[in-house]
């Protein structure tokens, strides 16, 4: 008897032997099988099912019941403070001495064990996933993550941008101080003139503020953002919104998994840049990179994928729409304007006057009139200030005593603007002149960092020499 040949397979020939007319012994001994065997075969009997091993124990048996407590429990914990595989291992060792058995062995268990205990509590499935198809140019996803940098010296909590095409996978990513509807209509600019078009189908959104004002009903009615409308409307985007809470974040998951992928990968360790110009070059050099991604179940790459598709999407309009937003502020007595809950400085000479100002995502721009009075990079948060000490020179000039404690000095030294160099020339002057004389021509110089250029080169000399 062949050893592959199935216990059906060998009743039925033993049967058809038989009915051929060889004897019960002659069976047994074709087959090599016993007597008790031959004689079910005759008799029409179906083999009997194959016993079941007997389980041998294991080490972690007793420490089951303890496991299973915990999983219990976890089912009215909150979804991010339940027990890991890892965290049982640890409490086991810790609390109940199991220094006979292995991580590998716990996180086995729980793996099966989780989702059995969920069913005997009357809970269904944690997810239910369906399977996506997407055309060509189709669709797109967007959404915010945040990440921080260590910028200029300071650890800063920032906003990622993403948008991702959802047949590619290609995404386009752009760093904010904030998240707000500046930040998001800019983020949209630069990625549709980064991929050259469009998604033709819609692009998927959560309830963000900055385009939903309400969620009206249960489903997918909102209440738009005036300004996002006529955003949408002029790109030619047909929003999709998720549901809410978490049952939405399912439906955009593909941007989701990027961001985290993104983060992962190119903000760890955290990267350390002097503005936000210099770490948004490096996010663009990062997309670039990440075209040669392969995804999971594909053999063409990110790129090779987006340049299938990218002739399919929609042409980008050629009209220019502004994203940023108009202020009229009015300048205080401390030289100073106040924008979304920050104040940034101007030069003196507009105290009482009204200025406009142009607010963008990581910028604005001070107009008096249509001639531009500063420019500053945008405080994200409230109640941060940004001062310039040229904006202040002329105060300076009449008011030298008010020169060392001043806000503008401070930022000035932190920026690395007013250095030691400066510092050496003021202690000079103040030693030959006085405190009051030897500060005076400080800032009498029309800009100071000019007094770096005139001074700088001949300190180092001398110092070098």
């Amino acid at each position: 008897m062949k050893t592959s040949q199935s216990k059906v397979d060998l009743y039925a020939a033993i049967r058809r032997d038989h009915r051929g007319g060889m004897s019960l012994r002659g069976l047994q001994g074709k087959y090599n099988v016993t007597w008790r065997t031959v004689r079910r075969a005759v008799d029409g009997q179906w083999p009997e099912p194959r016993r079941q091993q007997r389980r041998r124990g294991s080490r972690l048996d007793p420490y089951k019941p303890l496991i299973d407590g915990f999983l219990q429990a976890d089912l009215d914990e909150p979804a991010k403070q339940r027990h890991t595989a890892q965290r049982i291992f640890d409490r086991l060792v810790d609390e109940h001495g199991a220094d006979d058995i292995s991580y590998p062995m716990v996180r086995t268990y729980v793996k099966d064990r989780r989702p059995q205990v969920r069913r005997e509590a009357g809970i269904g499935p944690q997810a239910m996933f369906v399977p996506q198809t997407h055309p060509p140019g189709a669709q797109a996803e967007v959404d915010f993550g945040e990440i921080h940098a260590l910028l200029d010296g300071e650890l800063t909590r920032l906003y990622l941008f993403s948008l991702r095409l959802s047949y590619s996978g290609k995404a386009v990513h752009r760093v904010f101080a904030t998240s707000g509807q500046e930040a998001f209509f800019e983020g949209h600019v630069h990625a549709f003139r980064v991929l050259g078009g469009v998604s033709r189908m819609h692009i998927r959104y959560d309830n963000l503020r900055a385009a939903v004002e309400r969620v009206i009903g249960f489903y997918r009615d909102r209440k738009e953002a005036d300004r996002w409308t006529a955003f949408r409307s002029h790109w030619g985007i047909e929003p999709f919104y998720c549901r809410p809470g978490l049952e939405g974040a399912h439906e955009k998951g593909g941007v989701e998994g990027q961001i985290g992928y993104f983060r992962r990968n190119h903000f760890v360790p955290v990267p350390e840049v002097a503005s936000l110009t210099e770490l948004n070059a490096l996010v663009d050099q990062w997309d670039q990179a990440d075209e040669g991604r392969r995804l999971r179940g594909r053999t063409r790459t990110v790129g090779d994928c987006f340049a299938a598709e990218q002739p399919l999407l929609r042409p980008l309009p050629i009209e220019v729409f502004e994203t940023g937003r108009w202020f009229t502020p009015g300048v205080d007595r401390y030289s100073q304007i106040s924008v979304r809950g920050n104040a940034y400085s101007v030069p003196v000479r507009f105290i009482g006057r009204q200025l406009r100002v142009l607010l963008h995502a990581n910028d604005l721009i001070v107009y008096d009139g249509r001639t531009v009075v500063t420019r500053h990079e945008r405080l994200g948060g409230r109640h941060g200030s940004r001062l310039v000490l040229d904006h202040y020179l002329e105060a300076l000039l009449r008011k030298p005593g008010a020169f060392p404690g001043s806000t503008a000095l401070e930022q000035a030294r932190s920026a690395g603007r007013f250095t030691p160099v400066h510092d050496k020339w003021w202690s000079a002057a103040k030693a030959a002149h006085g405190e009051a004389a030897g500060t005076r021509p400080l800032p009498s110089v029309a800009r100071y960092d000019q007094l770096l250029k005139r001074f700088g080169h001949t300190a180092g000399k001398k110092e070098g020499s």
